[in-house]
């Protein structure tokens, strides 16, 4: 955990070297709306419901943010794989989707503060006996989300898979691992979770994390201005209880407090 922490305060000290003298706020308030990029397929942080309407973690916490600023909230899908790119070639105004903040990333883009604490894990058949730990892993056919941290992660698997399976999001990957097409999904842990509790009898995890990955708010390089007013908006729902009780709503417990990190 201490590893985490130091690496997200230098990712953010790099950050504040950025000149927080631009107009990006002042533009978004004038338009009186924020845009913002997500994969529209990645429960629960933000997901679409039969009828279309999106919903999840990310959706209720930005939804709050956009009242308390007075803006409009305009959610803008796009494929993960080409998410900064499309930020930085102005397609949307944020990535809000419960990113993870890495250094690779961070040479690209500007981060918030850790808001959650996520972690890489993998999910297998509910039925499946040949798996007690991540060791067992080796050799087989592993599904992952381009694009996505679990890519990484499955580098710091302890055996090597004899193949990587890249999908587009992780509901074909988890199609595939049901019908047998591959052994297991690394998947981010909230995602998991929330697969699991839906499917109940059709898929378990395997103990332990792979990797502990803290999600953040990213910005364009040149938009320190806006960074910094949705930072102080996102610490004051931390210290009104408000994102506590989106938590709660979400996951059954606080996974955004900081101290229980």
């Amino acid at each position: 955990m201490k590893k985490i922490i130091i690496l997200v305060s230098c990712i953010l000290a790099v950050s504040t070297l950025v000149a927080a003298g631009d107009a990006s706020f002042d533009t978004i308030k004038a338009k009186g709306e924020l845009r913002i990029g997500l994969d529209d397929s990645f429960p629960p942080m933000g997901y679409r419901i039969d009828d279309g309407t999106l919903t999840g973690f990310d959706i209720d916490a930005a939804e709050e943010l956009g009242k308390r600023l007075g803006i409009k909230i305009v959610w803008t899908p796009t494929a993960w794989d080409g998410v900064i790119h499309a930020l930085n070639s102005g397609m949307f105004d944020c990535i809000w989707n419960g990113m993870t903040i890495t250094p690779e990333r961070a040479e690209k883009v500007l981060f918030t503060k850790p808001y959650i604490l996520d972690g890489q894990v993998a999910v297998v058949r509910f039925d499946e006996k040949r798996f007690t730990s991540y060791k067992d892993l080796g050799g087989k056919i592993i599904g992952a989300q381009k694009g996505s941290s679990a890519i990484k992660a499955i580098e710091k698997l302890p055996v090597k898979p004899s193949a990587v399976k890249e999908y587009t999001d992780n509901p074909k990957a988890l199609l595939d691992l049901e019908a047998g097409r591959i052994d297991a999904v690394i998947i981010d842990n909230v995602t998991g979770r929330d697969t699991i509790s839906k499917r109940i009898g059709k898929f378990k995890t395997l103990p332990g994390f792979i990797s502990k990955e803290p999600f953040g708010v990213a910005f364009r390089q040149a938009d320190a201005q806006l960074l910094n007013t949705i930072q102080k908006t996102i610490d004051d729902m931390v210290a009104d209880g408000t994102m506590a009780k989106i938590s709660m709503k979400w996951f059954a417990e606080d996974i955004t407090d900081p101290s229980k990190w």
